[in-house]
């Protein structure tokens, strides 16, 4: 008894120490991540690069404040599966076919002549057998998945050309892995394992897998969508999204594949549902939350050890890689027919070295192809060189946006039609102004910076020209000097009188109009000289408020008074706030629960003034 009772005692002790343990690591990693990544947005940097810094200084070849990188990595890579399943729901499976020649022409051409490129220079530089050389070369030929897709995601260029391109490239490289793996297997030189699949019942098991997931997104997941909707609750959808994601995950993992490449599938399978959109704004928090958690375990498991016993060859091979990735991948893109300029962007965003290598290195060190220290070594390496991306990806952003450079015909402003109007964005706010101005015969010039609502302007007749509306010398190739107005369309919260003011005093005969967010936004520009301001959503809240009065029955003379003493105590509101420069003036100037004594005041005189007008028309036709 006494024994069961201390044996009890001690597995309640050393779940409580890791209870603690891990709340303090959570604490730790969640506190420095959060200071890094504030510190590299501000620079410019990006997130990733935070992450990965942060994750190097708290980890055990850094300061050792966190523990267990190994094991936090292999768990993390679950928001790789989270990224690759929103990935999969905006591709519909026709759009996938249609991508078909460029995962399987330019996806495979760069897989294969990089690897044996990389190959042949370890082989021959490195002095590392020729087994050795392929088990590192084809590794280090795949890309981050995890860096690049959520930067063409968050810029809305996932489903641009370039995009597209890259994406290809991406999910061939995820394709890949099965065969690698074999590949390495083969060449093993540890004792064969009996439970080990030969590499063709592996490529069967890969086909057979991803037709067992279609059919379980088909007829299992889309009807318990339908019943879950039917419901209502967002708790099922949630659960549903999640369990998605995860049991694909898992099921592609038991059969030691790809658990992205299962989670793409899913997600594909899924992109006709039309509860896509409730799945995929449930699942993007955790596939934020835990790609965070993945560059923060692959920052830990960089050995700052093996990277300072050799800091010059560990450098060098880490631009060696970088190098030889982008050299490689421009000649293929260019080889394909692109401009220099897409291809030499598609080398930069995809030279860095890929999370899968971590997995494939220690793969090679346990079939003895190479060393346990050369595996730490190329970890280093390819660590690095995901370190390098953010200011790669700048370079390569600027060679997508250049004129000239895709499918989409980028005209500079320079070439439009002198017109009465300039409209600088054409989102869904510039297209129905530019439709109002139309439809008086105005002529109009349209400028957007994104190539992407460029295209799909092009797709329905409009002709929108690529530059930076804020920039007086794009306006003026745009016609500025003789237009007689300039509206800024853009959802751009950033506008302030800074910017506007040298618009102003370069075109003075223009009026100047523009969208702001919200009083912030019009406080920020006042002074700028603007002609005039909308709120982006106030007419918008003001008809529907209009619209819920009216299924309320109240009366239709009431709705109006209603309307104008609204719009009246949110002008006295706003010019409390413009002169005294403050949010909180003029809080009395609105309408509060239980009655506002200055609002119903101003409904009294409305109401008075109607009725008087009323009784000075029945005076005027009984005179009559």
């Amino acid at each position: 008894m006494n024994l069961l009772a201390l044996t009890a005692a001690a597995t309640e002790a050393v779940a409580e120490s890791a209870t603690d343990t891990a709340l303090i690591e959570g604490t730790i990693l969640l506190g420095v991540a959060t200071l890094f990544v504030m510190l590299f947005r501000r620079l410019g940097l990006g997130a990733v690069l935070g992450y990965l810094i942060a994750g190097a200084l708290v980890g055990p070849h850094g300061l050792g404040l966190v523990g267990g990188a190994e094991s936090k990595l292999a768990f993390a890579e679950i928001g790789i599966a989270f990224l690759l399943f929103l990935v999969g729901l905006e591709l519909h499976p026709r759009r996938l076919w249609e991508l078909r020649r460029a995962i399987f022409g330019l996806g495979l051409a760069q897989v294969v002549v990089t690897g044996l490129v990389l190959t042949a220079l370890i082989f021959a530089t490195l002095g590392f057998s020729w087994q050795a050389a392929l088990a590192l070369g084809l590794p280090l030929a795949l890309s981050s998945t995890a860096q690049v897709l959520p930067s063409l995601k968050a810029t809305g260029r996932i489903n641009s050309p370039f995009g597209e391109r890259a994406f290809s490239i991406l999910l061939f490289q995820d394709l890949a892995i099965v065969p690698m793996i074999t590949i390495v297997a083969a060449l093993s030189r540890a004792p064969a394992s009996v439970d080990a699949p030969p590499g063709w019942q592996m490529a069967l098991t890969t086909v057979a897998a991803i037709v067992a997931l279609v059919f379980a997104g088909r007829f299992v997941v889309n009807p318990l969508l339908r019943l879950v909707g039917r419901y209502g609750e967002r708790e099922l959808f949630v659960v549903v999204g999640l369990l998605s994601v995860l049991a694909s995950a898992t099921f592609m993992h038991s059969l030691h594949l790809s658990t992205a490449l299962g989670a793409f599938i899913a997600g594909v399978m899924l992109a006709d549902s039309p509860y896509r959109h409730e799945i995929e704004a449930d699942v993007e928090p955790f596939r934020l939350v835990l790609l965070g958690l993945f560059f923060l375990a692959v920052g830990m498991v960089l050995d700052i050890d093996a990277v300072l016993a050799r800091p010059l060859l560990v450098l060098a091979l880490a631009a060696g890689l970088v190098v030889t990735k982008v050299v490689v991948l421009t000649l293929i893109v260019r080889a394909f027919g692109k401009p220099w300029s897409v291809a030499l962007g598609l080398g930069l965003l995809l030279s860095q070295g890929g999370e899968f290598g971590f997995l494939l290195f220690g793969q090679a060190a346990d079939a003895l192809l190479i060393a346990p220290e050369a595996a730490s070594l190329f970890s280093a390496v390819v660590t690095l060189s995901m370190m390098s991306t953010p200011f790669l990806m700048l370079f390569a952003r600027n060679l997508e946006f250049s004129p000239g450079s895709e499918d989409i015909l980028l005209d500079d402003p320079g070439k439009a039609p002198r017109g009465s109007a300039i409209v600088v964005g054409y989102g869904r706010f510039g297209q129905i102004v530019a439709q109002m101005l139309h439809a008086v015969d105005c002529s109009v010039t349209l400028i957007d910076k994104k190539p992407s609502q460029i295209e799909l302007s092009g797709r329905f007749d409009t002709k929108v020209y690529y530059g930076d509306g804020l920039r007086t010398d794009v306006l003026r190739r745009a016609g500025a000097d003789e237009a007689k107005l300039i509206i800024f369309c853009t959802d751009d919260r950033s506008i302030d009188a800074e910017a506007l003011r040298p618009i102003v005093d370069a075109f003075p005969q223009a009026k100047l109009l523009t969208r702001v967010f919200d009083r912030r936004q019009l406080m920020a520009i006042d002074g700028a000289g603007a002609s005039g301001a909308v709120r982006e959503v106030f007419e918008s809240s003001v008809a529907l408020g209009l619209l819920a009065l009216e299924q309320l029955d109240v009366d239709r003379r009431e709705i109006e008074d209603v309307e104008a003493a609204l719009r009246h105590l949110d002008a006295m509101r706003l010019d409390a706030q413009m002169s005294q420069g403050d949010l909180a003036a003029g809080l009395d100037h609105r309408f509060q629960p239980g009655g506002s004594r200055e609002g119903t005041s101003i409904l009294e005189r409305l109401r008075e003034k109607r009725r008087a007008a009323k009784l000075a028309k029945e005076e005027a036709e009984a005179a009559g």
